[in-house]
């Protein structure tokens, strides 16, 4: 009799897996949703002799800086989306007249360079490529694109003005075609606009055009962390925030300075962190994989 009892047991423990798998959707919800989280990954850095193109008046001039250009990612219980793609391994001559060679840059007293490839990153969070579901951008210049032709499973949501803009000819300054030549042929979703990525809220691309035709910010709201925007190049530094300074390379001046008070206004009624993406002490500051931001 103990014995048929342990069999019992037994069955039934084999069984139950399957049991669960077949509960009603309402028992199979109530398991928690994976919460919104944010990881920032390493995607390049630049640096200037001389950082004129950093403010259209000048106070830049002949100063130095260095600025980082990150990736970041955020997991959402419906998929996951990169934003913004970073600088490319090699520098495209496309966006230097022509002029590619590495010494040559530097007598220009302009170099960048990529420590950690996106992928081996992403590889370590247990990703590839291809399990990126959305991939979206802050503007299309050649240092926030410089991997999307890796993700050609992501659906490329993309700014129908920015795109005409990028593919003008002859091509605009900082731009490389090749490097999103993925859209051909990527699933595309085209956006004019504001953009609720996920449709709960959560993930929302802000239209702040100025730098380029179609530029936006991405504002996130983390379940711990609160409000969080990412500025795409609004601000190349915390100093750029600062003093409001506009880019030498920039579509339309007054279209970036309303950007900036738009923007600025959001972050005010939301209590909002605003991260400077390209400002590297800002960087240095945030959690890095396997860490993450929630």
């Amino acid at each position: 009799m103990f014995a048929q009892h342990l069999l019992t047991l037994r069955a039934l423990a084999c069984t139950l897996p399957l049991l669960l798998s077949l509960a009603s959707p309402a028992v199979r919800a109530a398991a928690p949703e994976p919460p919104l989280r944010l990881y920032v990954l390493d995607c390049g850095h630049a640096e200037f002799t001389d950082f004129r193109a950093g403010s259209d008046t000048g106070e830049l001039d002949g100063k130095p800086a260095t600025l980082a250009d990150p990736c970041f990612l955020v997991r959402h219980p419906k998929g996951w989306l990169l934003w913004d793609a970073g600088l490319p391994e090699r520098l495209p001559s496309s966006v230097t007249g022509g002029v590619a060679h590495e010494d040559t840059l530097r007598r220009l007293g302009f170099r960048t360079w990529v420590e950690r490839p996106l992928v081996p990153q992403l590889q370590a969070l247990g990703l590839t490529p291809g399990d990126i579901t959305h991939l979206a951008f802050s503007h299309l210049h050649f240092d926030h694109v410089g991997n999307a032709n890796l993700f050609m499973r992501a659906t490329w949501i993309l700014d129908r003005r920015e795109l005409a803009w990028a593919l003008a000819s002859p091509a605009h300054v900082s731009m490389d075609k090749a490097l999103i030549s993925g859209h051909r042929t990527a699933r595309t979703l085209m956006i004019d606009g504001d953009h609720d990525v996920f449709g709960d809220g959560s993930v929302r691309i802000l239209h702040a055009p100025g730098h380029t035709p179609g530029s936006s910010v991405l504002l996130l709201q983390l379940p711990k962390a609160g409000a969080v925007l990412l500025s795409g190049d609004l601000y190349l530094s915390l100093e750029g925030r600062a003093h409001r300074h506009v880019p030498a390379v920039n579509a339309d001046r007054a279209d970036t300075l309303a950007s900036m008070q738009r923007v600025e206004a959001i972050a005010q009624r939301l209590q909002a962190r605003v991260i400077v993406q390209h400002d590297p002490a800002e960087f240095d500051r945030l959690p890095k994989p396997p860490a993450w931001l929630e």
